[in-house]
């Protein structure tokens, strides 16, 4: 299988095919599923309590796949913290990093004597325009109908792609609401060069620290099962529509703040429904994609149906 476009020559895929930094969840086994499988897998920087564990996730991808893989840098809500993480992507010369939430400006610099490519993740015409300022070699678009952290502006991909690809001359990858290949050829349909699925790829074989639990509400759910929670934080995200996701919107209809939100809105919360399935006492990430969801198969299957879908629609246009 092989799709060349600017971002597969970027990043030396096959397949313009990105795997989303996925908190807690991206690891070196789907990584390398992805990677083996002819698109791009991420491991999650700020998931791994210290840089050490970064790097021996690292050395897990590379013995698990001779292909290109990226680290994700989730630096909005880490401040400063991301540095020595940083500094061992840097020192085991990782492909590509990506960069989400926060100022990426920092990174960038660090990574101006490197060859890695750099990738960021905007949700908004402004961030990209931005973005490619400050040296992106490409920029990860996501729609309002992604999951996980959001842009404030709620515009959603089919609108939003076309905005920025008309704004920058730099690759852009579509984010949000893509689960299959209708979804691949819609992103290129719009400019796109390439997508990033998040959602989709947590209802794998390979993702496998992901609970049964939270795999099963993919499955079962259909696209009005998220919810957007911290919006009066300023920092919208999408989630697993549940009892504990209703009492954080419950104290944000009131007007509570972020110390009345910490211990619902945290990590520890997340991990909780995540990892260990208890949905009454935490949340899952998931986007509207979850109603295009209906198995679990390995990543290699997900990809070839993708990819086969893609020539079926190929044909079609054709006639």
């Amino acid at each position: 299988m092989k799709f060349e476009t600017r971002v597969t020559e970027l990043l030396n895929i096959k397949i313009p095919i990105i795997q989303g930094g996925l908190a807690y969840l991206a690891y070196s086994d789907l990584a390398a599923a992805v990677s083996n499988s002819g698109g791009l897998g991420q491991i999650t920087a700020m998931s791994l309590e210290n840089p050490e564990m970064l790097r021996e996730e690292i050395y897990k991808v590379r013995k698990l796949t001779d292909n290109p893989f990226g680290v994700n840098f989730a630096i909005g809500q880490h401040g400063r913290a991301y540095e020595e993480h940083l500094k061992v992507a840097i020192e085991e010369n990782v492909p590509v990093i990506s960069m989400t939430g926060g100022n990426p400006e920092p990174i960038l610099k660090k990574l101006e004597s490197t060859n890695c490519k750099k990738l960021i993740l905007v949700a908004s015409r402004r961030q990209a325009i931005k973005a490619e300022q400050l040296g992106a070699d490409a920029v990860m678009v996501v729609g309002q109908e992604g999951g996980g952290h959001l842009g404030r502006d709620d515009i959603g991909t089919m609108v939003l792609i076309p905005s920025v690809v008309d704004s920058v001359s730099i690759p852009v990858i579509a984010s949000g609401g893509i689960g299959d290949g209708r979804g691949f050829m819609a992103a290129l349909s719009l400019g796109a060069e390439g997508i990033e699925m998040g959602t989709r790829f947590i209802a794998t074989k390979e993702c496998l620290h992901a609970s049964a639990a939270y795999k099963n509400m993919l499955l079962e759910g259909n696209e009005n099962d998220t919810v957007i929670i911290k919006r009066s934080l300023g920092a919208p995200a999408r989630a697993l529509s549940n009892s504990w996701t209703d009492k954080i919107l419950e104290i944000e209809s009131r007007n509570g703040g972020y110390e009345q939100l910490k211990s619902f809105i945290g990590g520890e919360a997340n991990k909780r429904f995540i990892y260990d399935g208890v949905q009454e006492e935490g949340f899952g990430w998931a986007g509207q994609v979850l109603g295009l969801i209906h198995d679990v198969p390995s990543v290699q299957k997900l990809i070839e149906r993708i990819m086969v879908d893609v020539e079926r629609i190929q044909s079609k246009w054709r006639g």
